[in-house]
């Protein structure tokens, strides 16, 4: 179960450095303040988590992850090159909700696995803070023009 729960906390690590790089990404590339402090808001928030998790697999004698993926990284790209071509907040806001879809599935993905209690715990406190975040951004989204 030890191995189980280190792959999957390392999943999630990976998830919440890909978030925290993208919201950094998004933050320079809009222009809305409201936006930029939200966007900046989660982007700390992703390392907060990350560094909770990051202390949990140490805990169960493992080597966290350290940064994030290179699908993510991709994405980053998409979103600055729809940012340069005049995309504008709305198109930001969407991309960034799309991550957040990835998000909140990867950490019910993460619930639906068979974790020690304390993790469990952890992971699910997690979850109600990145699915908030995510309805955020998706009510953000909907509420631009």
């Amino acid at each position: 179960m030890a191995n189980e729960a280190l792959s999957t906390l390392n999943t999630l690590i990976e998830t919440l450095k890909d978030g925290k790089n993208g919201f950094e990404s998004a933050a320079s590339d809009v222009k809305d303040l409201n936006v930029k402090a939200t966007f900046q808001e989660f982007a700390q928030q992703r390392a907060r988590l990350a560094g909770e998790l990051q202390a949990q697999v140490r805990k169960l004698g493992g080597d966290p992850e350290t940064s994030g993926s290179a699908v993510a990284a991709a994405h980053r790209g998409w979103m600055n090159i729809k940012s340069a071509l005049g995309g504008g907040e709305k198109s930001i806001l969407n991309e960034a909700e799309r991550g957040e879809d990835s998000a909140v599935k990867t950490y019910e993905k993460a619930l639906a696995e068979n974790l020690p209690a304390e993790v469990e715990g952890v992971v699910r406190r997690q979850y109600s803070e990145v699915k908030q975040a995510h309805d955020r951004v998706r009510d953000l989204r909907d509420s631009w023009k």
